[in-house]
């Protein structure tokens, strides 16, 4: 099919519709017999005007239909196949606008010839020529590259990603790191990417803790997949790994059973618990917000703050050491119990039942923090959480602590690391924060000093170079102002019921309907300078999700912080001069 005067950008496929209407934002074509459309193709046309240069209207195949034309009945269909009654069958594709060059907006003419885009017009359709800084993060159905616009990435003119789908079948975790490698590996940052920093939180099983070790199954066509898109198929180059200790361990081990080497413990001195006021962060779901005592809370940490001493690892309050979290929270219980302290710890105002239900709540908590808050592990031995002087990629292991834990270090963390920027002062260089199961720690309803922490990030994280990657099942369940700042959406395999809320109106109805059948693997992705989502397929993980596929741990994963720290220090020690060693 030719087009007089035209010269197309790729083969013509079919005319414009003269049967449905055509408008400048959405118009049908006929596909021509022997040619074929289908969903998420890229097609352009072209509108001839009088006394002006020819507008180039390009979109994406968002519908296909086929059907018989000269049937009256839905039994004619037998005497059709059969051969007793004239019908043609013909296919027709909706297609919806997605850029108009230059911008006159008028529709194209029935009948006017429609190309299937490549190469340039392809690029020119999907507004990848007007992005300077171009990241990819996967192939189209034509198995050509689809670009990220990195302006809407990294803060520049917006920030922060949404990825939602169905737990274990959307990749949303994987699509996550896949982002994060193609981010630091493809050059896009220019100088910024080494200095770039990632924090993942792994929530379920040790799935991340190998995305420094090769994939041994990655095969031929995956590295081909790789290098279709600009990159290398390898593991991250530089990542490090923290755990919390095991439960009764009075050494500190990291409490990790598939990854043996390159992993150090994490946990918080009752010194620091008590100056930094971390109590909040206990209680750090919604629930304890609606609750009278976080009043209790506020007072109760601004008591620690100030009374708190330092005591061979431990603090002292009023004379009393104490040694443990368990030897604190008795001992809080014991000030609140007596009727005499009780105003100085509590307030005067507070009623007691009040301190009751703070009270109970408080000694809940033992069990769950009793291993991440301690007294009895060297001061000066390193165990804070602090990307600034770790690897690129950091990732804390949550997946052994109850929910209660994995809240209280998720809210401490981000805290420190936003607090750190803030002072600062400079977005550079970018943290990219990675955390799945969004909607539990920034639900829709109720607040929580973690949400809170969510809020400033999404809210002024752009400015301040902190970029969340946020995952989650339901979009529908988390914090609207988290979701309505994330410059970038992504929408995996959907639960029926999920796809029809309105926080997924930006998918046409065609991609509603195809995310509840997604495969793993394929994304819907949303930025805000092309009209329409693309449909991507990213490739298979040239690192290792699981143990079985790591393939040789890299030379710098053999010495761990916690293997390579003074031997010396002891508990007590309090991160002083020490003497010479005489040998």
């Amino acid at each position: 099919m030719t087009d007089q005067g035209f010269d197309g950008p790729g083969e013509g496929v079919g005319r414009v519709l003269g049967t449905a209407d055509a408008t400048p934002l959405q118009f049908w074509t006929a596909v021509a017999p022997g040619s074929y459309l289908q969903l998420d193709d890229v097609v352009v046309t072209r509108r001839e005007l009088p006394d002006r240069e020819p507008v180039t209207i390009a979109g994406v195949v968002t519908q296909v239909r086929a059907r018989h034309e000269g049937a009256q009945f839905d039994s004619d269909v037998f005497a059709i196949a059969d051969g007793t009654l004239p019908a043609m069958v013909q296919e027709a594709a909706e297609i919806t606008t997605t850029r108009v060059d230059p911008e006159f907006y008028v529709p194209p003419q029935p009948g006017a010839v429609v190309h299937r885009a490549e190469g340039d017009a392809r690029a020119r359709a999907l507004h990848f020529d007007r992005m300077e800084r171009r990241i990819p993060m996967g192939t189209g159905r034509d198995g050509v590259p689809v670009y990220l616009n990195a302006d809407f990435l990294d803060g520049s003119r917006g920030a922060h990603v949404s990825i939602s789908g169905i737990s274990g079948v959307a990749t949303k975790t994987s699509f996550a790191t896949f982002l994060l490698y193609s981010v630091f590996r493809s050059g896009q940052l220019g100088g910024d990417a080494v200095n770039a920093k990632a924090l993942i939180f792994n929530v379920k099983g040790e799935d991340l803790l190998f995305l420094d070790h090769p994939n041994a199954r990655l095969d031929d066509p995956t590295r081909a997949a790789y290098a279709r898109l600009g990159l290398a198929a390898d593991a991250f180059p530089d990542v490090r790994v923290y755990a919390p200790p095991r439960v009764g361990d009075s050494s500190g081990t990291p409490d990790v059973s598939s990854r043996l080497t390159g992993v150090d413990s994490f946990y918080w001195t009752l010194t620091e618990f008590c100056a930094d006021r971390l109590l909040p962060y206990v209680f750090a779901d919604a629930d304890d917000e609606r609750q009278q005592y976080t009043m209790v809370v506020h007072s109760v940490a601004a008591h620690l703050a100030r009374y708190a001493q330092p005591a061979d690892g431990g603090v002292s309050i009023d004379g009393v050491r104490l040694g443990s979290y368990g030897d604190l929270v008795d001992h809080i219980v014991e000030q609140l119990s007596d009727d005499e302290t009780r105003g100085d710890w509590a307030g005067s105002a507070v009623g007691l039942g009040t301190v009751n239900a703070f009270a109970r709540r408080l000694i809940g908590s033992k069990k769950d923090l009793s291993r991440l808050i301690r007294g009895d592990l060297a001061t000066r031995r390193p165990h804070s959480i602090n990307t600034a002087e770790s690897a690129q990629v950091t990732v804390v292991d949550l997946h052994n602590l109850p929910d209660r834990a994995q809240r209280f270090v998720v809210g401490v963390t981000l805290k420190s690391e936003f607090e750190r920027k803030e002072k600062a002062g400079t977005a550079k260089p970018l943290l990219f924060v990675v955390l799945d199961e969004l909607n539990k720690y920034a639900p829709r309803e109720g607040s929580s000093p973690i949400k809170e922490v969510l809020l400033d990030i999404a809210e002024r994280g752009r400015s301040l170079g902190v970029i969340l990657i946020g995952a989650q099942q339901t979009a529908s369940e988390v914090e609207r102002r988290i979701v309505t700042n994330s410059a970038i959406r992504v929408v995996g395999r959907l639960d029926p019921a999920e796809a029809s809320r309105p926080e997924y109106g930006f998918l046409p109805p065609a991609q509603r309907q195809r995310a509840l059948l997604a495969k793993p693997g394929t994304m819907f992705v949303n930025q805000p300078d092309i009209p329409v989502p693309l449909c991507l397929e990213f490739p298979f993980p040239a690192w290792a999700t699981r143990v079985s596929e790591a393939g040789a741990a890299p030379s710098q994963t053999l010495r761990s912080i916690t293997q390579s720290a003074d031997p010396f220090a002891v508990v007590g020690s309090g991160g002083g001069a020490d003497d010479d060693i005489p040998f």
